[in-house]
């Protein structure tokens, strides 16, 4: 008995400490908080992806690999997330990079597709980037 009382004496400091420890807001996983800028996040992902892509106007050399889908999935992850919060000047090119974003996220679309959507996906970025700067 006088164990099960020690256990319940201790059991509530034990989890406080443990509460303690979480953070009260949510962070994720690329080490983003919810409360960054829009803008930064959004910009900062189209950037990142860029460092994978063919020069602007050699799209038809772009091979989209693994490395690149990934990028290009990232970027619209972090679009769906923070798109939104863009001005709304801008709602145009989140639109359609949001849409853009989710045919070259994937290994089964068509190559000429593929070429086509990083194209229009092109636009809406340097869109994005001018209208953040």
């Amino acid at each position: 008995m006088k164990r099960f009382a020690t256990a319940a004496l201790i059991l509530p400091v034990l989890l406080a400490g443990c509460q303690e420890d979480a953070s009260p807001a949510q962070k994720y996983s690329t080490g983003g908080d919810p409360a960054d800028s829009p803008c930064a996040r959004v910009v900062s992902a189209i950037g990142y992806a860029d460092l994978m892509l063919e020069p602007k106007g050699s799209e038809e050399r772009q091979h989209f690999e693994d490395a690149v889908i990934g990028r290009l999935a990232e970027a619209r992850g972090i679009t769906l997330q923070f798109g939104d919060r863009l001005p709304a000047s801008l709602k145009t090119a989140v639109e359609t990079l949001k849409t853009t974003t989710a045919g070259l996220s994937r290994n089964d679309v068509p190559r000429e597709r593929q070429v086509a959507l990083l194209k229009q996906y092109r636009a809406a970025a340097d869109q994005i980037v001018a209208g953040c700067a």
